[in-house]
């Protein structure tokens, strides 16, 4: 009788130490999604800043611009 309520209270133990990890792991995974889109943002918001200032002709939007600097790099 004591051994089975030994292997319940170590299933219960088992069971709260995979909450708690799977827990921590949603909150680490969300944290550096939160990072990763923050850095690529802003990294984009800086190269259309650069082409903008520096790429675009007279009239062309960025898009426009990166696309025409595409079309030239594969040439």
């Amino acid at each position: 009788m004591s051994k089975s309520k030994l292997v319940e209270m170590n299933e219960k133990i088992a069971e709260n130490v995979v909450n708690g990890y799977e827990k921590i792991e949603k909150s680490v995974v969300q944290g550096y999604e939160k990072v990763e889109k923050t850095f690529v943002d802003g990294y984009n918001h800086v190269a259309d800043a650069f082409i903008d200032e520096f790429f675009t002709k007279e009239g062309e939007t960025v898009e426009e611009a990166k696309e025409r600097m595409k079309k030239a790099a594969e040439k």
